[in-house]
């Protein structure tokens, strides 16, 4: 990752940053509506701080959520937001140094933290931290061992970048030892470029998969890397570290804490053997250390789930939970929002939607959705948003990412202006490599044409994966009204 200084506007970046006092009661949140933001300041109102914020359009759900806990949103940015003065301003990542509220927040100097600097600072102080990292699985892994702790009435504080499905909220401040975080690799805020998990000090720390990403503020793999080596050797020689054996070696960490491998390959710590799966439904022996502690049920498919449930279950163990604990949290768990989320089935065609981005999980995704789903025609929709996913070095992993779907469409992203022209994907190139595959596959430049098609060839008994980690234009909700209406009586 760059360093501040290595930045154009490095002068802008570099400041003396005074830092919040003991009388912080006044907290201000620039970019509110994001997911994580939004999830801040639910636990800062939870904790009974004033809390409001600005973001350049309020959108649901996280507006609606702001709403419904009583926290005042301004549309659009302006320096006058900051009247009467808070006590402290958080400033989210999306915020450059010329950001006309950060930049005020600067001038005036008033005490500014990162997201993650702001969560350490009240939240994660006298409790046993878990942080949940890993380039692919972070979201439903920290869900996964957040709902077992619950379960067996552990009571965790948490932060997780999704919705547990039974809550409306992806945060909680909890009265139990355990604060469970996932841990986001990507920058704090202009001021502070460090990924976000270096600031969360785990006691005990999980590391699902590392697979270049954020190709924006990335610059190469070993850049990328190096990040996750210097996450596990924050972890204590007390402590523990987690790794995927499936997806990576433990030994490039180079960790201090004692290492305990999960996966399905050979040799793994942590594992599974009799594994079954149908209706959506995963039945499995959970192997713990060469000690077999029984059949247990996962009410997900595909073998990343089976993969992030061995993670949060060794977690849970190693902190004390039975096998009968372990077992019923499994069991019970409802999963993510936006994870394999069934929307409806509006006329008998089935939708789901989920928040696969990167080629190796939109594989996964629609692997476990052929699975799931054996008898449904698959039609996979795919909107590559985010920054690395609109990048050309991905239009190869794309191209393959779609094996097992009847047929794929791909909505075209805009151009943005911090794209590159040469390193800006060619969805044309990423169809015409899943034609030469022998599979159907088409691109769109809007979302209305994209709409029309789908309704129209859509009939009862497919299935409609839809892939973004986005809004996607509302065509989620669009789809949804128009197959209800085709489908009439």
């Amino acid at each position: 990752m760059k360093r501040l200084a290595d930045f154009a506007d490095a002068e802008l970046r570099v400041f003396e940053r005074p830092l919040p006092g003991p009388a912080v009661r006044d907290v201000y949140l620039i970019g509110i509506c994001g997911t994580g933001m939004g999830a801040l300041a639910g636990l800062l109102k939870q904790a009974g701080y004033v809390v409001r914020g600005s973001d350049r359009g309020e959108y649901p759900p996280m507006s609606t959520h702001l709403a419904a806990h009583g926290i005042p949103v301004h549309t659009g940015f302006h320096v006058g937001h900051l009247e009467p003065a808070p006590d402290l301003v958080i400033v989210g990542n999306a915020c450059t140094p010329t950001h006309v509220e950060a930049a005020e927040a600067r001038v005036r100097q008033i005490p500014q933290l990162s997201l993650p600097e702001a969560l350490a600072h009240f939240f994660l102080k006298n409790r046993r931290r878990v942080v949940v990292a890993g380039t692919h699985g972070k979201t439903t892994t920290t869900g996964l061992l957040v709902h077992i702790l619950r379960e067996a009435g552990r009571d965790p504080g948490f932060f997780v970048g999704g919705l547990m499905q039974g809550l409306d909220r992806g945060y909680d401040i909890g009265s139990g030892s355990h604060f469970v975080v996932e841990g986001d690799e990507y920058d704090s805020a202009y001021f502070d470029k460090q990924p976000k998990f270096m600031h969360y000090a785990p006691h005990m720390a999980i590391v699902t998969s590392m697979e270049f990403d954020h190709a924006d503020i990335y610059a190469s793999w070993t850049d990328y890397e190096e990040a996750f080596v210097r996450f596990a050797a924050l972890v204590p020689s007390d402590g523990l570290l987690l790794v995927c054996s499936d997806n990576v070696d433990p030994s490039c960490l180079a960790a201090r804490a004692p290492v305990v491998t999960y996966g399905l390959s050979d040799g793994a710590d942590v594992t599974a053997t009799c594994v079954s799966s149908e209706g959506g439904v995963t039945r499995f022996t959970f192997v713990y250390k060469g000690n077999d502690l029984g059949s247990m049920r996962l009410p997900m498919s595909g073998r990343h789930n089976l993969c992030n449930a061995l993670a949060a279950g060794a977690a849970a163990l190693h902190e004390g939970l039975s096998a009968h604990e372990l077992a019923l949290g499994l069991a019970t768990f409802r999963g993510m929002k936006r994870r394999q989320e069934v929307l409806g089935e509006p006329g008998g065609v089935l939708v789901v939607d989920d928040f696969a981005h990167h080629p190796s999980a939109v594989r996964a995704t629609v692997q476990a959705a052929r699975e799931h789903w054996p008898d449904r025609r698959l039609m996979a929709v795919f909107e590559p948003r985010s920054n690395s996913s609109r990048r050309k070095i991905f239009e190869v992993p794309y191209g393959e990412a779609f094996k097992g779907a009847a047929c794929t469409f791909l909505c075209a992203p805009p151009f943005r202006h911090n794209d590159e022209s040469q390193q800006f994907i060619d969805v044309h190139s990423v169809v015409q490599l899943i034609t030469e595959q022998g599979s159907r596959a088409a691109a769109f430049t809007e979302t209305d044409t994209l709409l029309d098609v789908l309704s129209q060839e859509a009939t009862p008994g497919d299935l409609i994966l839809i892939m973004s980690n986005g809004g996607f234009d509302g065509l989620h909700g669009r789809l949804m009204s128009t197959l209800k209406a085709k489908f009439a009586v």
